[in-house]
């Protein structure tokens, strides 16, 4: 994927470097081992994704606001939920809270296809002009309330959740193939992350990850 060009080598050699260490301190050193999630972590401009005067901060350990109430996750949260999830290069992921669009870019460089589900017009719009900007070719976005999945296609590989709801939405194990994942934080002020599989029969496993802090999901 082709990311923005810019004037100051210095200053993206510098944003290169913080990556680096991003993955090396906070990822890498904690319990993400996937060579693919910590190889595109390294890769993809996580300050792009930010105000441009949270730049510096883009590649802290922390959550950032991003406007209208909402937040691009510390990067740890990015590439742990992602690992979870574990994207193939052919998979239809659907992603449930596009944000910032920073998860999107992880997901869009590991899987085949990306749609992605966004509550606020102007996140949902400022998230498609940077996403195109970087090239990415494979992302489908979506405007609505929450869990206003797509109708095509009648089912998705795997499902990521950015928001939390306050319970498990049944609805979204009915749009997982056999096999499939669902990464989702559920709860309303104490939420935990669940990873929720389903097998080759369809029946459903829920396994309680850690605990998270995420913003509500608007439903």
């Amino acid at each position: 994927m082709g990311f923005f060009s810019t004037s100051n080598t210095e200053s993206e050699e510098e944003y290169i470097q913080a990556r680096e260490r991003m993955v090396a301190n906070q990822i890498a050193a904690r319990d993400v081992t996937d060579p693919r999630v910590l190889e595109v972590m390294r890769r993809v401009p996580r300050h792009l994704f930010v105000p441009p005067e949270l730049r510096r901060e883009a590649y802290d350990d922390s959550p950032l606001c991003i406007g209208h109430g909402q937040t691009i996750s510390q990067p740890y949260i990015v590439a742990s939920m992602t690992e979870y999830l574990r994207p193939g290069r052919e998979d239809h992921i659907l992603e449930i809270g596009t944000g910032s669009g920073y998860q999107t870019a992880i997901l869009a460089e590991l899987s085949g296809q990306v749609d992605t589900v966004e509550f606020v017009p102007d996140l949902s719009r400022r998230a498609q002009v940077t996403l195109r900007r970087l090239g990415y070719a494979n992302i489908t976005f979506h405007i609505g309330n929450g869990l206003e999945i797509p109708r095509e296609p009648a089912q998705f590989d795997g499902i990521i959740v950015t928001a939390a709801p306050r319970e498990f939405p049944e609805s979204l194990a009915v749009r997982l193939r056999p096999g499939g994942r669902i990464v989702i934080p559920v709860g309303d002020y104490m939420q935990v992350l669940i990873l929720a599989t389903k097998d080759e029969a369809g029946r459903m496993r829920r396994d309680s990850l850690y605990g998270v802090r995420f913003v509500n999901l608007q439903e």
